[in-house]
């Protein structure tokens, strides 16, 4: 095991009608004029955006909307809830949606207090150190930036997906966590959801340190939880127990805790990125196409850690690693179509991608090698996007 520092300061208050508590931690986080950040209009048609609103209120907090940000959240609504925030003298940023809406207000918290453009952090000309204190109202589990330091943005400009990663500044100071706000989600997102928040798991799993049991056994116990709650999920969208559980899972996946003293990976992130910045695909749907692929490359470059996730997750009894890592891999691709999700890019809707172009953009973005599972150059790259037409 590696060594390591772990901080998450974040507040989960979970439960049903905890978005009747946003002002009151709102005002505990020290803000009094906020910007309030969110996606479509499902927070507004369902009476969320209105309650959220109420309670602030309740506190005498002043708010201001950006609304509309789009799945894959750009630069140009950074751009413009940045100038909000300095022409209104905002001191708090409230995320309220899911990981979309969540990404922009913690780009625009950073931005606000800095000189530059906000885009020198993603593009790593300089390391981001304070922000804006960031609320969260959560009504879509899957990206996990409820409980992390991270953010996702897409530069219009040449189309650069760029996932930000900071220590604390990025970290809500609060998450509220109402399960009863996922009810209504389409299958397609909730199960888009589900592949994301496995993959987060995945690229802290997926490591070649030794000595690393503890973290193992929780990553694998909170895959094993997500594999029997989808289901139920799925077929009962309105199962409290069952939504509550995969909301939790939602955050464990992506809090840090999984990838306390371990080595973590990222390539199947980054190569879907690319996908969804050049076709506008579901995140969660990309994942679940390009993680098969990355694990099949796996299998005959370094199948040992593969081959445990068969056998501790999906109960594969072969002794054989390799054999044991495929069966592992046909049962991940399984799972994923019975909840409805692509395991080709084809399944995607996308019938010739240009591969070449996503190989070079994730080499431009990422470097010429990238990965900590298995160093990868842009020849390894190709093959796996290739696997996974």
């Amino acid at each position: 095991m590696n060594d390591f520092k772990y901080c998450t300061p974040t507040q989960y208050v979970f439960g049903r009608g905890v978005e009747s508590q946003t002002g009151q931690l709102t005002r505990s986080m020290g803000s009094t004029r906020v910007l309030i950040v969110y996606g479509g209009g499902s927070v507004v048609r369902s009476g969320l955006l209105g309650r959220v609103k109420q309670s602030l209120d309740a506190e005498g907090i002043e708010y201001f909307d950006l609304g509309g940000i789009n799945p894959n959240p750009t630069d140009d609504r950074v751009y413009e809830g940045i100038e909000l925030c300095r022409a209104n003298g905002i001191d708090g940023v409230l995320g309220v949606g899911g990981g979309s809406a969540i990404d922009t207000a913690k780009a625009i918290a950073g931005g606000a207090l800095y000189d530059g453009d906000f885009w020198d952090f993603y593009a790593g000309k300089a390391i981001m150190t304070e922000a804006l204190p960031i609320g969260v109202v959560l009504t879509i589990p899957a990206a996990g930036s409820e409980g992390s330091g991270n953010s996702v943005i897409t530069k219009l400009d040449g189309l650069h997906k760029i996932s930000l990663r900071t220590d604390t500044a990025l970290r809500p100071r609060f998450a509220v966590m109402n399960p009863e706000l996922t009810f209504t989600l389409p299958p397609y997102q909730t199960a888009s959801g589900i592949a994301d928040m496995m993959t987060h798991i995945y690229e802290r799993y997926f490591t070649n340190t030794p000595d690393v049991e503890v973290t193992d056994r929780v990553a694998e116990g909170v895959l094993k939880a997500i594999i029997n709650e989808a289901p139920k999920v799925m077929a009962d969208p309105e199962n409290y127990e069952a939504r509550a559980n995969i909301m939790w899972c939602g955050t464990l996946a992506h809090n840090g805790v999984c990838g306390t003293g371990r080595q973590e990976d990222w390539v199947s992130h980054f190569m879907e990125h690319e996908l969804s910045a050049v076709y506008g695909v579901t995140h969660g749907a990309g994942l679940a196409v390009i993680v098969p692929a990355w694990l099949t490359f796996m299998v005959d470059h370094n199948p040992g850690k593969v081959a445990q996730f068969a056998r501790r997750v999906w109960d594969v009894d072969i002794a054989d690693d390799r054999l044991a890592a495929i069966e592992g891999i046909n049962r991940l691709k399984d799972f994923y179509r019975s909840i409805g999700m692509p395991v080709t890019i084809k399944e995607l809707g996308i019938e010739n991608p240009d591969i070449d172009l996503l190989v070079k953009k994730l080499h431009e973005n990422k470097g010429e090698v990238i990965g900590g599972y298995y160093r990868l150059t842009a020849t390894e790259t190709e093959q796996i996007y290739r696997l996974a037409l």
